[in-house]
């Protein structure tokens, strides 16, 4: 389906999948707007787009819901509403496993990866489904369907709840024509990376998938037929097993 001129919001666009997500659904005609914890990134990462209508930027902390709301209203303004929400916002932390993790850190990766996706999801579905439908594409894990030592714990619980908030708004909204679909990455090329306890040597990071390779099936969920729902879509390396 031609999906020019769809509104669609990406939360973590300043890099990562979020960024690979928003240059290809730009690529594709669609009107993006890019949101982010730090406005200087945003804009690097919004310039790496040349064609038209240009990507918009707006700073937010998904883990504040005033700064959330203030985000949809700037939507709304901007962009007449959304018709794509893409949640990819996420972060984790060095010391992660539990006898290191501090608790301060459990709360910002449970408020960021979780409580985030519900915030801008909190905004977008009543929304959504006044206009007649939408899709809503959660950037979840594998590490939110299998536990991983690699993740950690605080990590995996968060991504954890953001796949229970996908699935279970996703079977209360079928009706309203609200596409919910939580996509499970495996490790992937991004900055994200550099928080891990041991980042990983040059030679493993080149097998690794790429932010363009979660973005081609996110724009093939987006031209899917209404009558289809992707409900999950789990995406490794060639490398890394998954089972």
């Amino acid at each position: 389906m031609d999906i020019r001129g769809k509104r669609v919001l990406v939360t973590g666009g300043g890099s990562g999948i979020g960024l690979g997500i928003a240059l290809a659904l730009a690529e594709e005609g669609c009107r993006v707007a890019i949101s982010g914890r730090h406005e200087d990134k945003l804009k690097k990462a919004a310039a790496q787009f040349q064609g038209e209508p240009a990507i918009l930027i707006r700073a937010c902390d998904v883990a504040d819901r005033d700064d959330v709301k203030a985000l949809f209203e700037w939507v709304d303004k901007y962009l007449g509403g959304i018709d794509i929400l893409v949640n990819s916002a996420g972060v984790n932390t060095a010391r992660r496993r539990f006898d290191v993790l501090d608790p301060v850190d459990w709360d910002k990766l449970m408020n960021i990866n979780a409580t985030g996706a519900f915030n801008t999801m909190y905004c977008a579905v009543p929304a959504m489904r006044e206009q007649g439908g939408g899709l809503i594409v959660n950037i979840s894990s594998i590490a939110g369907k299998r536990c991983s030592e690699l993740a950690g714990p605080a990590y995996c619980a968060s991504k954890f709840a953001m796949t229970a908030l996908g699935t279970a708004v996703g079977l209360e909204e079928r009706d309203n024509n609200i596409h919910i679909t939580n996509v499970y990455p495996g490790e992937v090329n991004t900055p994200i990376l550099a928080e891990r306890p041991v980042p990983p040597p040059p030679e493993k990071l080149a097998k690794m998938l790429l932010p363009e390779d979660i973005a081609s099936m996110v724009v093939a969920l987006a031209k899917l037929h209404p009558r289809a729902v992707v409900n999950e879509l789990v995406i490794t390396p060639l490398y890394q097993g998954y089972a």
